[in-house]
């Protein structure tokens, strides 16, 4: 996603008004789904809010021995257990805290409940759209790149992925910024189809990995612009419903800041690869690339035991943060959608 817009995140709403008709959609696939309070998600504790358990009182004197580390022996630690030993000296300290925790419970009667994963795959997003060097507020941004990569949440791999450019209609001529910025030239988006085609072999290409069918998925975003912004305003400019298997996500920038407890300044794509003690592999603002980067960070947190969730959604045309209570469901097998009146 192009990260000029960062600054007007801030201020800019995610998403515009939508019809009638699909606001009605939108509030049933929401209300049905995860994004209202509808019932507890099974606890992973031995007795759901109740910590009493032995385990707990090991985990909380490991937790405190690890408090107590510098850096130089967070990383002797992690090396001994042959965890990875990269990383600032905060997601060091949460990466021993979370395997102990783990073995701790897999050891013990409150492994009950317990999974490795929410979800079998996670399907990572990061479109790039067209922009200006000072981007007017009505400013509407088509999409000029369809990039995705599939996480394998057992192997913990990236096992393939899929990329297309698009043809913008509104405004079919790039900005020389947006060449620059993207790399995407005006003779690749001459050369590709319009959004609704490219779609289409978006959702064929899920179908093919029986996403939603046999397998249970997810898609994970840099930020909230990718889904409640770009998606939704290309939609509505290709004259079609916004895809019911795409109103659900998991924004990685919420949940890196929540593992790790850093503020929102340290979850910017290069500042949470730089805090993993990685650094950025290709070209930035290259669809494709972010989406690899983003991956390798969903990656790494998976491996330090942090189980990504869905924690947004589009309600109404807005969007809408997922309460933690709120049961584990995967997103529905893709369909293209339909024109609408």
């Amino acid at each position: 996603m192009s990260k000029l817009m960062e600054s007007q995140k801030k201020t800019s709403q995610p998403a515009n008004k939508i019809s009638a008709s699909e606001n009605d959609e939108e509030e049933e696939c929401c209300a049905n789904t995860s994004c209202e309070k509808t019932e507890k998600q099974k606890p992973s504790s031995p007795k759901q809010g109740d910590f009493s358990d032995p385990v707990y009182k090991e985990i909380a004197v490991a937790n405190g021995t690890i408090n107590r580390m510098n850096r130089d022996e967070l990383r002797a630690k992690c090396a001994e257990l042959k965890l990875d030993t990269r990383g600032v000296k905060d997601v060091l300290r949460k990466r021993l805290k979370s395997y102990y925790k783990k073995q701790k419970l897999m050891q013990s009667a409150a492994a009950n409940g317990i999974t490795d994963a929410y979800f079998d795959y996670i399907c990572v997003v990061d479109f790039e759209a067209t922009c200006e060097e000072n981007n007017p507020p009505d400013f509407l941004h088509e999409i000029i790149e369809f990039p995705m990569v599939l996480i394998d949440t057992h192997t913990l791999e990236i096992v393939d992925s899929f990329q297309e450019y698009v043809k913008p209609v509104l405004n079919p001529q790039l900005s020389e910024f947006c060449v620059r910025l993207t790399g995407i030239t005006q003779k690749m988006v001459d050369e590709a189809e319009i959004f609704h085609q490219v779609l289409k072999r978006a959702v064929s290409w899920l179908q093919e990995k029986e996403l939603g069918t046999k397998y249970k998925y997810t898609f994970l975003t840099d930020g909230s612009w990718d889904m409640g912004k770009f998606l939704h305003t290309q939609c509505k400019l290709s004259c079609i419903r916004y895809p019911q298997f795409a109103r659900k996500w998991i924004n990685i920038r919420k949940s890196y800041g929540n593992f790790y407890k850093v503020p929102r300044t340290q979850t910017k794509l290069i500042c949470m690869l730089e805090n993993l003690g990685m650094h950025y592999d290709g070209r930035p603002h290259c669809g494709l690339d972010d989406s690899r980067n983003i991956a390798r960070i969903a990656i790494h947190m998976l491996k330090d035991c942090c189980q990504l969730r869905v924690n947004e959604c589009l309600h109404s045309g807005e969007l809408r943060s997922v309460p933690i209570s709120a049961p584990i469901e995967g997103a529905p097998a893709p369909q293209t959608p339909k024109k609408r009146d």
